[in-house]
């Protein structure tokens, strides 16, 4: 008996991706600034004070 033909068909393994994957010249995805640390607590304090929104449900 043949093994070597019984099983599921082998996936692509080593077939490029698309044209457009990391194709050279292309422009750099730009991460968003980070917030400053007093940016930071002052959201948090923002959101500590405010009034807390109860829940319409229960």
């Amino acid at each position: 008996m043949d093994y070597s033909k019984s099983g599921g068909p082998k996936g692509a393994r080593h077939n490029p991706r698309g044209p457009d994957h990391a194709q050279k010249g292309a422009p750099k995805s730009v991460t968003p600034p980070r917030e400053t640390k007093e940016q930071l607590l002052a959201r948090m304090k923002a959101a500590a004070s405010a009034p807390v929104e109860k829940d319409p449900k229960s």
